[in-house]
Protein backbone atom coordinates (compact mmCIF):
# COMPACT_ATOMS: atom_id res chain seq x y z
CA UNK A 1 0.00 0.00 0.00
CA UNK A 2 3.05 1.99 -0.54
CA UNK A 3 2.20 5.49 -2.53
CA UNK A 4 5.35 6.89 -1.30
CA UNK A 5 7.64 5.78 -4.19
CA UNK A 6 11.94 7.62 -5.11
CA UNK A 7 11.40 9.12 -8.38
CA UNK A 8 7.98 10.71 -7.63
CA UNK A 9 7.41 11.09 -4.31
CA UNK A 10 5.59 14.30 -2.10
CA UNK A 11 9.17 13.99 -0.12
CA UNK A 12 12.73 14.09 -1.28
CA UNK A 13 14.10 10.33 -2.27
CA UNK A 14 16.71 10.30 0.32
CA UNK A 15 14.20 9.96 3.27
CA UNK A 16 13.47 6.87 2.95
CA UNK A 17 11.96 6.59 6.74
CA UNK A 18 8.80 8.37 5.34
CA UNK A 19 8.89 5.36 2.92
CA UNK A 20 8.43 2.60 5.35
CA UNK A 21 6.70 4.20 8.14
CA UNK A 22 3.76 6.11 6.03
CA UNK A 23 2.60 2.24 5.11
CA UNK A 24 3.18 0.91 8.60
CA UNK A 25 1.16 3.37 10.14
CA UNK A 26 -1.53 3.31 7.74
CA UNK A 27 -1.52 -0.79 8.49
CA UNK A 28 -1.89 -0.56 12.42
CA UNK A 29 -4.14 2.67 11.99
CA UNK A 30 -6.55 0.47 10.10
CA UNK A 31 -6.00 -2.24 12.19
CA UNK A 32 -6.51 -0.76 15.79
CA UNK A 33 -9.50 1.17 14.60
CA UNK A 34 -10.96 -1.87 13.17
CA UNK A 35 -10.16 -2.89 16.81
CA UNK A 36 -12.53 -0.53 18.04
CA UNK A 37 -15.76 -2.58 17.10
CA UNK A 38 -15.95 -5.87 18.26
CA UNK A 39 -14.80 -7.61 15.43
CA UNK A 40 -11.81 -9.22 16.25
CA UNK A 41 -13.38 -11.34 19.27
CA UNK A 42 -16.58 -11.94 17.56
CA UNK A 43 -14.65 -13.84 14.31
CA UNK A 44 -12.19 -15.31 16.86
CA UNK A 45 -9.15 -13.21 15.43
CA UNK A 46 -8.25 -12.64 18.71
CA UNK A 47 -7.59 -16.05 19.52
CA UNK A 48 -4.83 -16.22 17.51
CA UNK A 49 -2.00 -16.69 19.21
CA UNK A 50 -0.26 -13.12 19.86
CA UNK A 51 -3.22 -11.28 18.69
CA UNK A 52 -5.56 -11.58 22.38
CA UNK A 53 -4.66 -7.68 22.13
CA UNK A 54 -7.02 -6.61 19.34
CA UNK A 55 -10.09 -7.56 21.81
CA UNK A 56 -9.21 -5.43 24.36
CA UNK A 57 -11.10 -1.81 24.03
CA UNK A 58 -8.33 0.13 25.65
CA UNK A 59 -5.70 -0.97 24.53
CA UNK A 60 -6.43 -0.59 20.64
CA UNK A 61 -7.33 2.57 21.35
CA UNK A 62 -4.44 3.67 22.96
CA UNK A 63 -2.26 2.03 19.83
CA UNK A 64 -4.76 3.87 17.55
CA UNK A 65 -4.30 7.34 19.76
CA UNK A 66 -0.61 7.04 19.67
CA UNK A 67 -0.41 6.08 15.65
CA UNK A 68 -3.06 9.28 15.28
CA UNK A 69 0.05 11.32 16.62
CA UNK A 70 2.69 9.67 14.62
CA UNK A 71 0.55 9.77 11.33
CA UNK A 72 -0.26 13.81 11.81
CA UNK A 73 3.50 14.50 12.84
CA UNK A 74 4.63 12.59 9.23
CA UNK A 75 1.81 14.56 7.17
CA UNK A 76 2.82 17.74 8.95
CA UNK A 77 6.18 17.08 8.00
CA UNK A 78 5.48 16.08 4.62
CA UNK A 79 3.46 18.75 3.63
CA UNK A 80 6.13 21.32 5.35
CA UNK A 81 8.26 19.57 2.68
CA UNK A 82 6.58 19.53 -0.10
CA UNK A 83 5.32 23.33 -0.41
CA UNK A 84 8.79 24.37 1.00
CA UNK A 85 11.35 22.51 -1.25
CA UNK A 86 9.12 20.24 -4.09
CA UNK A 87 6.65 22.28 -5.40
CA UNK A 88 8.50 24.30 -7.68
CA UNK A 89 9.07 21.21 -9.54
CA UNK A 90 6.17 19.11 -8.52
CA UNK A 91 2.11 19.27 -8.56
CA UNK A 92 -0.73 17.22 -6.94
CA UNK A 93 -2.08 14.81 -9.02
CA UNK A 94 -5.76 14.53 -9.63
CA UNK A 95 -5.20 11.09 -7.06
CA UNK A 96 -3.05 12.73 -5.13
CA UNK A 97 -5.71 15.82 -4.41
CA UNK A 98 -8.38 12.82 -3.64
CA UNK A 99 -6.50 10.49 -0.81
CA UNK A 100 -5.23 14.16 0.10
CA UNK A 101 -9.38 15.17 0.56
CA UNK A 102 -9.73 11.43 2.05
CA UNK A 103 -7.27 11.48 4.34
CA UNK A 104 -8.07 15.28 5.84
CA UNK A 105 -11.58 14.46 6.22
CA UNK A 106 -10.09 11.38 8.33
CA UNK A 107 -8.11 13.24 10.44
CA UNK A 108 -11.11 16.20 11.06
CA UNK A 109 -13.34 12.86 11.84
CA UNK A 110 -10.74 11.81 14.16
CA UNK A 111 -10.02 15.11 16.08
CA UNK A 112 -13.91 15.53 16.17
CA UNK A 113 -13.81 12.13 17.92
CA UNK A 114 -10.93 12.90 19.99
CA UNK A 115 -12.93 16.18 21.44
CA UNK A 116 -16.27 14.17 21.69
CA UNK A 117 -14.34 11.98 24.60
CA UNK A 118 -13.51 15.14 26.69
CA UNK A 119 -16.27 15.77 29.22
CA UNK A 120 -16.59 19.58 28.42
CA UNK A 121 -17.89 18.90 25.32
CA UNK A 122 -21.74 17.07 24.97
CA UNK A 123 -22.37 15.35 21.40
CA UNK A 124 -25.65 14.70 21.02
CA UNK A 125 -25.87 10.74 20.22
CA UNK A 126 -27.09 11.32 16.09
CA UNK A 127 -23.83 13.62 15.73
CA UNK A 128 -21.83 10.78 17.19
CA UNK A 129 -22.88 7.88 14.81
CA UNK A 130 -22.89 10.36 11.83
CA UNK A 131 -18.88 10.90 13.22
CA UNK A 132 -18.55 7.64 13.46
CA UNK A 133 -20.23 6.65 9.76
CA UNK A 134 -17.87 9.28 8.13
CA UNK A 135 -14.87 8.13 9.70
CA UNK A 136 -15.48 4.66 8.88
CA UNK A 137 -16.89 5.24 5.06
CA UNK A 138 -13.88 7.98 5.00
CA UNK A 139 -11.30 5.44 5.79
CA UNK A 140 -13.00 2.35 3.72
CA UNK A 141 -12.96 4.86 0.84
CA UNK A 142 -9.02 6.30 1.54
CA UNK A 143 -7.86 2.22 1.32
CA UNK A 144 -10.02 1.33 -1.36
CA UNK A 145 -8.54 4.48 -3.32
CA UNK A 146 -4.72 3.44 -2.14
CA UNK A 147 -5.55 0.21 -3.76
CA UNK A 148 -6.44 0.89 -7.05
CA UNK A 149 -3.80 3.60 -6.68
CA UNK A 150 -1.14 0.90 -6.02
CA UNK A 151 -2.31 -1.70 -8.91
CA UNK A 152 -2.15 1.14 -11.62
CA UNK A 153 0.27 3.18 -10.50
CA UNK A 154 -1.47 6.02 -10.02
CA UNK A 155 1.08 8.54 -7.83
CA UNK A 156 0.61 11.36 -5.65
CA UNK A 157 2.49 13.87 -7.44
CA UNK A 158 3.31 14.64 -11.38
CA UNK A 159 5.72 16.76 -12.70
CA UNK A 160 4.98 20.51 -13.88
Amino acid sequence: MTVLRNNDTLVSADNRFIQWVYPGIIFLMALTGFGQMPIFKRYYISDIPGLGWLADFWITRFIHYAGATVLLALLAYVVVEFLGTRRENRKLSPSGYVRLALLGAIVLTGILFVIKNFSIYLFSPGVVVFLDLCHLGCVMAFLMVNLYCLVLKKQWTSPL
